[in-house]
């Protein structure tokens, strides 16, 4: 039992920081790890208003106290769509994905891009193109998309989203491109792009590397170069059938379920390449982690691919 000494020295702890400017109280909070923010809320609803207030994650950032957050999307077979996740620390050191209740969920015809700190939803059709913020947990409705297209890819170069998708024209179904500027928050006008070569039926995702964005069919592969604004065909790219990509420091890496490989494409020297020591993983049915974006785990024959995130 904690003796009256004890008792007075915690309960006048509070009303010490309660005295302090609010500016200093962000810039102690700042220093304080996120996984304590929980154990923090309880101490008051002056704390819990703290810990929830947008201001204290800009001191965080300005500061240079940001730490990664792990997210990830899970599929929910009543609402048949999916839910947001994080990694969450207990008190007792072990770890816990969390269901995030205020983030929206994910539909099955929505396209995500993550962007830094921010994660980008495009939603069926000309709706639901939202940016959430991973720090603050708050979600932003962005102007709708300037035209309407179906099965969308996505990726990011110099701070633009180029988005292609199916659009279809007169009946006729055709490949189209629109841009969209991060910083001024808008759809950039006369930037409906028609690719000048056929880009085939279904494309598996894109990357962008070296400022250059890749994407493949079951056939070919394709790089768009948005300096000169022209889509040109890979053949070192296309010797592979890749998908379910990612790029690190302007290398493409892919699991090739085929050759239980996970190769990797050398963008500056155009060459193909593989990741050894993986068989011993391999052997054991283990996880492979691609990278701190991806995850490949394959269990009793079936492979199954999830996209995660890791944010600051």
């Amino acid at each position: 039992m904690a003796s009256k000494t004890e008792r007075d020295i915690e309960s006048q702890a509070p009303a010490l920081i309660t005295s302090l400017p609010e500016d200093v109280v962000f810039d102690i909070l700042a220093r304080v790890p996120r996984r304590e923010y929980p154990t923090l809320s309880l101490v008051s609803k002056y704390f819990r208003s703290l810990v929830a207030s947008p201001g204290l994650y800009v001191r965080r950032s300005v500061l240079g106290f940001t730490e990664h957050c792990f997210y990830v999307l899970l599929y929910d077979d009543k609402s048949r769509d999916y839910r947001w996740y994080t990694l969450h620390r207990k008190a007792n050191g072990k770890r816990s994905l969390v269901l995030i209740h205020l983030l929206p969920a994910k539909k099955l015809d929505a396209t995500i891009l993550s962007v830094g700190s921010s994660i980008y939803v495009f939603g069926g059709g000309r709706d639901g193109f939202l940016r959430i913020d991973c720090g603050l947990r708050t979600v932003e409705h962005l102007p709708n998309m300037p035209l309407h297209m179906s099965h969308k890819i996505a990726d990011i170069i110099d701070g633009r989203i180029y988005v292609i998708g199916n659009n279809y024209d007169s009946m006729k179904k055709k490949k189209a491109m629109v841009v969209f500027n991060t910083e001024a928050k808008m759809w950039e006008p006369g930037m409906i792009l028609r690719p000048n070569i056929d880009l085939g039926e279904t494309l598996y995702g894109c990357v962008a590397m070296a400022d250059k964005m890749y994407t493949t069919d079951k056939n070919k592969s394709f790089v768009y170069k948005p300096k000169e604004g022209i889509w040109e065909t890979d053949e070192m790219l296309s010797s592979k059938t890749w998908r379910d990509a990612c790029v690190v420091d302007d290398v493409l890496y892919y699991y090739d379920t085929d050759a239980l490989q996970l190769r990797t494409y050398d963008s500056k020297h155009r060459c193909w390449g593989v990741v050894e020591g993986l068989k011993k993983f391999v052997a054991y049915n283990f996880m492979v982690r691609l990278d701190r974006h991806y995850e490949l785990r394959w269990e009793t024959g079936f492979v199954f691919f999830q996209r995660k995130w890791v944010l600051s």
